[in-house]
């Protein structure tokens, strides 16, 4: 994981993007980490990350092997984990699942820079 968020922040500072780190980094942990505990594959199987330019925002994409769908866990107060999910639809603009090339599944969030909202404009 420390390699996936580097990358990730370089990739932001490069693309003049820095303002989205700290949310970004928040969705590129959390879907990391629902797949290396739900997407049980094959031990030579990796899960990569990729994380692609937007127009003023970022994808933030990881892939695995696994057919298992990602499910919105329910969480209790003192539990610990199943608020993933709910974090990423909390800070990212959309997020989905979707198909790759290969076995197994993506699952992708979309985070963009916000335009402040000015009376008059």
């Amino acid at each position: 994981m420390p390699l996936a968020r580097a990358e990730l922040r370089k990739a932001l500072t490069d693309w003049g993007l820095s303002e989205l780190e700290g949310d970004a980094l928040l969705v590129a942990s959390e879907l990391v980490t629902n797949a290396v505990r739900h997407a049980v594959a094959p031990r030579d199987r990796e899960i990569e990350t990729r994380y692609v330019r937007l127009g003023n925002g970022v994808r933030v994409e990881v892939h695995d092997t696994s057919p298992a769908q990602p499910v919105v866990g329910t969480s209790h107060r003192d539990g610990d984990g199943g608020r993933g999910l709910y974090l990423v639809a909390a800070v990212a603009d959309r997020w989905a699942v979707g198909e790759r090339v290969g076995p197994g599944k993506l699952v992708w969030a979309e985070l963009s820079v916000k335009v402040p909202w000015r009376p008059g404009c």
